[in-house]
């Protein structure tokens, strides 16, 4: 067989047991929350934790944003609408996509190689002698808390790039303040933020699951761990641009 085939069936079979490994933790997600301090402290490891690298993102995405939209629009005569075109890009399409990969490389990558020593230190092993289910204790908590944080990043990101678009197209670019903020409320509508949610809510649970398998069955080995993380940010890159396309087909 060819090497593509090889990496076709690696593909299927990876994929296969990723979502063999969803239906335990989904089993195991509902006693997780009956944990609150835990899940808590999970939120802020995989959300507050990459909140700098996102708001510096959303801030520059904004501008740069701002300065391609407003060279298009000004060919046209229409730099009045800069607000909205700025603020459907962010939320539709920028916002919940490049927090995705952010999250992957800084928070996904974390989960990983932290469940991956557990594994590699014997850790779970030894709770699994104890009658202690790594899943619920271990894995569901990390999980659920990357799900619940990537929608909050993604709201901070958009929040954070409308600023720096109207930072760059009113105060450098000269549109008239009450013009942009006004266009960009009356283009953008409930279905749009939905949209944004929606994928955000989706890529959570994407990278999520991914990290959290990686470092789960990574081998027991620093070689293992390493690879466990590097599949991570890959797998997860590839599936966040994936979906993003199918729900974003799905919307139209």
């Amino acid at each position: 067989m060819s090497n593509g085939g090889n990496y076709l069936l690696e593909g299927l079979r990876r994929l296969g047991s990723v979502a063999l490994f969803l239906l335990p933790l989904l089993g195991q997600a509902l006693p997780a929350l009956a944990r609150p301090g835990l899940l808590v402290k999970q939120i802020y490891n995989a959300g507050a934790r990459s909140l700098i690298i996102v708001m510096l993102a959303g801030l520059f995405v904004g501008m740069v944003l701002a300065l391609q939209g407003y060279d298009l629009l000004q060919r046209f005569g229409s730099e009045e609408a800069l607000g909205s075109a700025a603020a459907l890009g962010l939320l539709r399409e920028l916002a919940p996509v490049v927090t995705a990969l952010l999250f992957a490389g800084r928070a996904g990558t974390a989960l990983t190689s932290e469940i991956g020593l557990m594994r590699a230190t014997d850790q779970l092993t030894a709770m699994e002698i104890m009658a202690v289910d790594p899943l619920r204790y271990i894995a569901a908590p990390r999980f659920l808390g990357g799900v619940i944080a990537m929608p909050l990043l993604t709201a901070i990101f958009s929040l954070v790039g409308l600023y720096g678009a109207q930072l760059i197209g009113v105060q450098l670019m000269g549109v008239d303040k009450g013009v942009f903020w006004s266009q960009m409320q009356g283009s953008v509508g409930l279905h749009n933020v939905t949209e944004g949610v929606v994928k955000s809510v989706v890529f959570g649970v994407a990278c999520s699951l991914i990290a959290v398998h990686e470092g789960y069955h990574s081998a027991p080995t620093a070689e293992g761990v390493a690879l466990a993380t590097t599949r991570t940010v890959v797998a997860s890159s590839v599936i966040t641009l994936l979906l993003d396309y199918m729900l974003t087909a799905a919307f139209l």
